[in-house]
């Protein structure tokens, strides 16, 4: 199970979250595909959701689901010693506390990430709230 990640891919990963497909897809094609399923994963599409569970990623599917607001993921990746993807999923949710300790504990690229996670998350929602846009799931 990869956790750790070089912090140029963390860079990468946040830009790739932020909507751009250029660099989700290199990071699909050089050896980083669960991040670029991610991104998939975040904007609410379950057969990413189901792949990264059933290819050793639970805990970045469980990041997606704490910042949905599922407390139950967020405990699930702080019992599995994810603590930093914890504070990442809590921060993106908004939870300015946990972005505070990302930043203070070092983990600046993980903050960068959970700052696209909460501007993703808040355009769905956005989305979901305006009622002249029609769904095109």
């Amino acid at each position: 199970m990869k956790t750790a990640y070089p912090a140029k891919v963390l860079v990468a990963w946040g830009e790739a979250i932020g909507g751009n497909k250029k660099i989700r897809d290199w990071l699909t094609e050089n050896g980083f595909k669960e991040l670029g399923i991610f991104t998939f994963a975040l904007r609410n599409k379950d057969d990413a959701r189901k792949w990264l569970l059933e290819n050793g990623f639970p805990h970045l599917a469980a990041t997606v689901e704490g910042a949905e607001g599922r407390v139950d993921a967020v405990k699930w990746l702080e019992n599995y010693g994810f603590d930093v993807l914890a504070k990442t999923a809590m921060a993106g949710d908004g939870d300015d506390q946990a972005f505070q300790w990302l930043i203070r504990n070092g983990h600046k690229e993980m903050a960068v990430v959970s700052g696209k996670i909460k501007e993703v998350k808040d355009e769905i929602e956005r989305d979901n709230n305006d009622i002249h846009k029609i769904s095109t799931d």
